[in-house]
């Protein structure tokens, strides 16, 4: 297990998921984490992220420097380690230069973590402070031509610095720098998997709940999907599962969810329609903001009524996943901006005032479909692309009405139904129709038209931090909008959003 103290920097989650494609086991923590707990973590290796601070500012995050006394190897990343420096009695300074992006990287070391890496290579360098002079023990192991200390050692207490980034695709070798230290430094082995979390998920789940039962708000979304099949398979008929058809589900979803976990799986399933109260209170809404809200209260709403018929529910159980946890939480105890609002995280159990069970929470997305594999989730269920947790609503730009809805879920099916044909759909990270709140004039058997504008959202990414749009074939895009503008009623335009993430969000509200 490494530890991954979380500074601030935009590429936390890259370095965990770095340390996991070893199959090595990792958790980020806030710099606030005591030394009591890193002891009971007892980790194989601690690794001190970057983050945009100046370890000179006031406010500047900071972890316990017992973390170097604990006999632990530890890796600093950039500010990280600027910060062992200063903790352990070396300087750092402004940099003459400051260095953002590619930089030829010296090894001045070919051991270590620098173990069979080239002797020039490139890294990807964002600091503005550098290192003045290095604590008593360590020696400089690379440079650039603007930094001269790049990287730092004392070997004989297992400390390790980079002023560059290594989990970026940018440096070439840092992958093989990080297994450096997983494997020569820390001595961790390869033995994380997705059947070994499951195992200790399990035991996990038995020692939390014992013989309490569970509810789970089940989406039919991958998150939940996995995060009901791993309760079930641990606490069987102590979990009910409660689904809430919202009324802004893809056409035949409600209908599959039952399939899948009633009749496959076998589990306690409550099945609420609630159509007319959502869009009954979606009436006149435009905001993408209110939508959510609206949404994630009724849903809060409707679920406490059903948690009320349970006799005897001690614990409410989520699909919450560890970037809805960094995302949702700012590093520095702070509020975080919000972008878009994750209903999932937070809200219900204040609200229901049961014990929160989420047994996803240290896992990414890729991570997830893997562990729904190892379960035996269906494999459409498990490469369903990403499905927002207000659903169509917030595909429908202006307000949500019966004919509006209507309108969106016959186009999005004609149009997964195209992308399926194409075998694109688990290609792509997101595919998706989006209704617009405008009309334009149009031509259908000699008459004139003047009906909706649809648009077609698609995306590649590989975890929906950075997305870039899909260059569709030309061909397959014609099909499509020739499809929807003869079978769907209402729409007599198609457009196709050619914009990235950033600057652009993957959904439009």
């Amino acid at each position: 297990m490494i530890l991954i103290i979380d500074f601030g920097s935009q590429y936390n989650q890259l370095i965990a998921r770095r340390v996991r494609e070893h199959h090595v086991y990792c958790q980020i923590e806030p710099p606030e984490i005591s030394l009591k707990i890193i002891r009971d973590m007892k980790p194989e290796g601690i690794i001190l992220s970057g983050g945009p601070a100046s370890i000179y500012e006031k406010k500047s995050p900071r972890v316990d420097a017992g973390i170097f006394t604990l006999g632990i190897p530890v890796l600093g990343i950039c500010y990280g380690l600027q910060f062992m420096v200063h903790a352990l009695g070396g300087d750092v300074i402004a940099a003459a230069k400051r260095e953002y992006g590619f930089a030829e990287l010296q090894i001045l070391s070919q051991d270590g973590i620098f173990t069979d890496i080239e002797k020039t290579t490139k890294c990807w360098m964002s600091h503005g402070d550098t290192i003045g002079k290095l604590p008593k023990g360590f020696k400089t192991t690379a440079s650039t031509p603007n930094t001269p200390v790049a990287a730092a050692e004392d070997r004989k207490r297992r400390f390790y610095g980079l002023q560059f980034h290594p989990e970026v695709v940018h440096t070439p070798e840092g992958k093989k720098i990080l297994g450096n230290f997983l494997f020569a430094v820390c001595r961790c082995q390869e033995k994380w998997t997705m059947k070994s979390f499951a195992r200790e998920a399990i035991d996990e789940i038995h020692s939390q709940v014992g013989n309490g039962k569970i509810i789970l708000g089940l989406s039919g979304g991958v998150d939940s999907s996995v995060a009901a099949v791993l309760l079930h398979r641990a606490i069987g008929n102590q979990l009910t599962c409660v689904f809430v058809d919202n009324g802004v589900l893809r056409q035949g979803e409600a209908e599959k969810v039952q399939d899948v976990f009633q009749k496959h799986f076998h589990m306690k399933l409550r099945f609420v329609r609630a159509r007319k109260i959502f869009l009954d209170r979606l009436r006149g809404v435009e905001n993408p903001e209110k939508k959510r809200k609206i949404i994630g209260r009724t849903f809060i709403d409707i679920f406490d009524e059903e948690a009320k018929k349970i006799k005897n529910v001690e614990y409410l159980a989520q699909g919450t996943l560890y970037p809805d946890i960094i995302e949702s939480r700012s590093t520095f105890g702070g509020p975080s901006a919000v972008i878009k609002s994750h209903h999932n995280v937070g809200g219900l159990p204040k609200k229901m005032k049961l014990k929160l069970v989420e047994p996803l929470k240290h896992l990414f997305k890729d991570e997830v479909r893997l562990l729904g594999k190892e379960l035996g989730l269906p494999e459409e269920m498990v490469w369903r692309q990403p499905f927002p947790g207000p659903g169509l609503a917030i595909r429908i730009i202006g307000e949500v009405t019966e004919k509006r809805l209507n309108i969106l879920k016959k186009a999005d099916f004609v149009l997964l139904d195209e992308i399926r044909a194409a075998n694109l759909y688990g290609k792509l990270w997101q595919s998706f129709a989006v209704l617009l709140p405008i009309k334009s004039v149009g031509i259908m058997g000699d008459q004139r038209t003047y009906e909706n504008i649809l648009a077609i959202r698609a995306v590649t990414s590989d975890d929906a931090m950075t997305a870039d749009w899909a260059r569709i074939p030309h061909e397959l895009l014609a099909k499509i909008s020739n499809r929807i503008i003869n079978e769907v009623r209402g729409v007599n335009r198609v457009v196709y959003d050619i914009s990235s993430k950033p600057p652009s969000t993957i959904e439009w509200e």
